[in-house]
């Protein structure tokens, strides 16, 4: 099981033949400069590379009608004043004698990634192809693309593998409209867009572009476009789409595939997006999508027109595939107010079609509240006060990327025999901390370690030692019932000595935060137990421990997840503790979904009770394999959707990407 890269060279083939502003950014250099940056890094050689063959014509009718496919065959025969003639006839739209072969080539090599997926030869890839593919129609060429390669690769998936809930996130800048009317009516397919739309001043100029398409028939609410009404979208108003609007959406959904028109044109540089999302955020959006569908990711390429940006793009995204920490991202986490209107705009619209959208209210903030922030580290580089070679010329070197340690998962368990289990490849360490300085620790907290709690102390020392000097990226550690609050304050400690600046502490359960821990911005922690929502700082946070799965989603998309990337965390600490109640697949969840925030570095502690069953899981998950289904959607409760709007109102003036409403001014703002 590993990635696919899918491509042949032939398609760098087509070219534009005759002056034309509008099309000679769709060129062959594309291809190129994304396959060098692949080979720069090393990524090209750790994936399965597949040579695409070209679909058949059998295959292009699973979309497109007869007259087209022979009139696009056509193109063939035809001169240059024939071929400008014809172009002319569609919407940014050039032909080549060799766009037929080309064409039939990147679809191919969409259904030859979609075959490797779902037969399991492997478990994700990318195919790098050209042309793209999301505006064609059943009978027309639009806006560079020839023949539907996404659209047809979902259709094939249902024929041939009776596939009946499938996924498609088209991020390319441009709305693919295309996709949209082939299953405007198809409840199978769910279809998310966003794409720059400026109240549909931008090309393609479609009313059916806004938000309140949400398809016809029985596919109303599997067409949900939001679209950006402001240039200028970063990596904050990307994310916070993701979180609001599209994982709710997709949890619900519970696809079985998920396929990416992965166009860069939305990345910071691209001429035609004018957005300012760093390469670094396709990484993290990867990341997020990673636990749909069991991880069975397709990505296909679509658009992306600045080289540079495009080829940087790429890489984040294919290193994530191959289960490569992702990188850290740059800029505050706020987004602003016109993103904020069209995520708040296009849940409006599709709150009557999902369960899970029908909780979202705006929550109001009481003018005279007032709770201690405590002081707050600088964050990283703010991007939108960078030039984009700013941005993109460090990734050459590779300075945006943490290095990757040479142990991806370690355990340190006291369990006999539990180590048989787990996954190949994650480490059973068998090593303990220096006696003295195990020994030390316990003669701060009196008798709360026994012989077996300094065992497992020594154990989870050595690991997190490890974690800390970047030659393991993440553990699971056991420690004894009466030893759990006082190992999390020695961790924590550990953690603060050793150079974190930034520890992210979720705790699950009866664990209370140490009491000598200063309010420095230093450590931000997520307490979930019980059912008393509270806040003592902002950073410093309880909420209940959700009952129902729309109310356990509720909570790590739209708190903890917020939370965590507003933080900007060093490292991440996660604690079942005594009476957790997460159920397996919750806790892998949570685990998986965390690894993003920070670079992969976690270090899971459980209570030996739980173990080996809950640490497997968790050891499955950061490893990098996609978590289990949560099991069948439930909405959340009144009280649980309450708790979160209460903590949502009191937080958001601090963590920003909280926000669920538009605030009244904001850093995009027309006004501002």
């Amino acid at each position: 099981m590993g990635t696919a890269l899918v491509y042949h060279e032939d398609m760098t083939a087509t070219r534009l033949l005759w002056d034309d502003p509008e099309c000679e950014i769709e060129c062959p250099e594309r291809l190129t400069a994304a396959l060098d940056g692949l080979r720069q890094r090393g990524l090209e050689q750790r994936c399965l590379c597949l040579s695409a063959c070209e679909a058949s014509e059998e295959e292009l009718g699973l979309v497109h009608s007869p007259e087209y496919i022979a009139l696009v065959q056509k193109t063939e025969t035809l001169d240059k004043e024939e071929l400008q003639a014809l172009s002319k006839q569609y919407d940014a739209v050039y032909f080549h004698p060799n766009t037929f072969h080309c064409a039939r080539l990147a679809v191919g090599a969409a259904l030859q990634l979609v075959d490797a997926v779902l037969t399991g030869a492997v478990h994700n890839g990318l195919a790098l192809v050209r042309p793209p593919g999301h505006h064609s129609q059943k009978a027309a060429a639009n806006g560079f693309c020839v023949f539907n390669n996404v659209a047809i690769a979902a259709k094939h998936a249902k024929q041939k593998y009776g596939l009946q809930r499938i996924l498609i996130v088209d991020w390319d800048i441009h709305h693919g409209q295309g996709i949209q009317y082939i299953f405007d009516d198809d409840p199978s397919v769910l279809y998310f867009s966003w794409h720059r739309y400026e109240h549909g001043h931008f090309w393609p100029f479609l009313q059916e572009s806004d938000t309140n398409a949400v398809g016809q028939g029985k596919g109303q609410g599997f067409t949900v476009n939001l679209p950006w009404n402001q240039v200028g979208m970063g990596n904050a108003d990307y994310l916070a789409a993701f979180l609001q609007v599209l994982l709710p959406l997709a949890f619900e959904f519970d696809p079985e595939l998920v396929l990416i028109s992965a166009g860069f044109d939305s990345a910071i540089g691209d001429p035609e997006g004018q957005m300012r999302a760093t390469p670094e955020c396709f990484a993290h959006l990867t990341h997020l999508l990673q636990v749909l569908a069991g991880g069975r990711i397709c990505a296909v390429l679509e658009g992306g027109y600045h080289l540079e940006s495009l080829a940087q793009s790429v890489c984040m995204m294919v290193q994530t595939l191959l289960g490569d920490p992702t990188p850290p991202l740059l800029g505050l986490m706020v987004p602003c107010q016109s993103a904020l209107e069209s995520i708040q705009s296009v849940q409006t619209a599709q709150a009557p079609h999902w369960t899970s959208l029908q909780q979202y209210a705006a929550p109001v903030l009481s003018p005279g509240t007032h709770f201690p922030e405590g002081s707050s580290l600088p964050l990283l580089a703010d991007s939108a006060t960078c030039e984009v070679a700013d941005v993109l010329s460090p990734f050459l070197d590779g300075l945006c990327l943490r290095p990757t340690p040479p142990i991806c998962t370690a355990i340190a368990l006291t369990v006999p025999g539990a180590s048989l289990a787990f996954p190949p490849g994650v480490l059973h360490q068998e090593g303990s901390a220096l006696r003295e300085e195990t020994e030390a620790w316990p003669r701060l907290y009196k008798s709360l370690f026994q012989d077996e709690g300094l065992a497992a102390l020594g154990k989870i020392l050595c690991l997190l030692g490890g974690i800390l000097d970047g030659k393991v990226r993440n553990g699971i550690a056991a420690t004894t019932a009466l030893a759990t609050a006082a190992t999390i304050d020695v961790v924590i400690q550990r953690c603060l000595s050793h150079g974190v600046q930034r520890l992210l502490c979720v705790a699950l359960g009866q664990l209370d935060r140490p009491l000598d821990l200063a309010d420095d911005g230093r450590i931000l922690w997520v307490n979930i137990r019980g059912k008393e929502a509270a806040i003592r700082s902002m950073f410093h946070i309880s909420t209940p421990l959700p009952q129902t799965t729309g109310g356990f989603l509720s909570c790590i998309l739209g708190l903890v997840l917020p939370l965590a990337y507003g933080f900007q965390p060093d490292m991440v600490l996660m604690v079942l503790g005594p009476a957790h109640g997460l159920q397996n697949a919750q806790a892998a969840l949570l685990a998986a979904m965390l690894r993003g925030p920070a670079g992969g570095r976690i270090l899971a502690v459980v209570e030996e009770e739980s173990i080996p069953q809950l640490a497997r899981t968790l050891a499955q998950v950061l490893h990098g394999e996609a978590p289990p289904s949560l099991g069948p959607f439930l909405m959340a409760s009144p009280e649980e959707i309450q708790a979160l709007m209460f903590l949502k109102a009191q937080l958001e003036p601090r963590w920003k990407l909280l926000h669920v409403a538009a605030p009244p001014t904001g850093p995009c703002s027309p006004n501002a």
